[in-house]
């Protein structure tokens, strides 16, 4: 895969993003086209482009033709982590994006997720953490000073887990909905490999 003579779509990386992010669902270009509110002969094109690009795999049920992530392509996983560094936060979680850079030092990996990252009439901001146990210390002093800045309108709720945890959680519907409907405010690539390893 030549990668100067390939070129992307906003649509294609919006439908590349979902089915990595939703790694235990197999979908059709009929529930693709819902979800991403796009035509659905357009879904089912857009898969086919992908697939010869390498970056989707597809597999026949019957008479149904579902589309899933290619979690084995190196190229395809490189690519994702690149195109999931580039997401860009809505505007009005700005400072917050601010004040969670304090915890980058401390933590594996971490992501905003819930109803803050689609709206801003969010009654408050949920965030998971993943770090080893032994940063708890650190961990806790950066929340307490978040809170006392008193920077945020609204609470923030931590999960904080660590890799372990995810792993050991991984067919939880409540933890899936988390690691399949997030933006990533660090380190996209600890994500990318710990939904391959998920997906498995």
């Amino acid at each position: 895969m030549a990668v100067n003579n390939i070129q992307f779509t906003k649509i294609e990386i919006k439908i590349a993003k979902y089915l990595f992010k939703h790694y235990k669902d197999k979908l059709n270009a009929r529930q693709l086209a819902r979800i991403l509110k796009i035509n659905h002969a357009h879904a089912n094109k857009l898969c086919k482009l992908l697939i010869n690009k390498n970056l989707v795999v597809k597999e026949e049920i019957g008479n149904s033709v579902y589309f899933s992530y290619d979690y084995k392509n190196k190229l395809a996983l490189n690519f994702i982590e690149y195109m999931l560094s580039l997401e860009e936060f809505p505007k009005w979680l700005t400072v917050l994006l601010h004040n969670l850079k304090k915890f980058k030092e401390y933590i594996n990996m971490g992501l905003v997720f819930g109803s803050s990252t689609k709206t801003k009439d969010f009654n408050d901001i949920d965030i998971l953490l993943i770090y080893n146990k032994n940063k708890s210390k650190e961990i806790k002093k950066i929340k307490d000073e978040i809170r006392k800045s008193r920077l945020m309108e609204k609470p923030i709720r931590y999960i904080d887990i660590t890799e372990k945890d995810i792993l050991l959680n991984k067919e939880d519907k409540i933890f899936y909905s988390i690691m399949s409907d997030n933006l990533i405010f660090h380190n996209p690539k600890k994500y990318v490999e710990i939904v391959r390893k998920c997906h498995k």
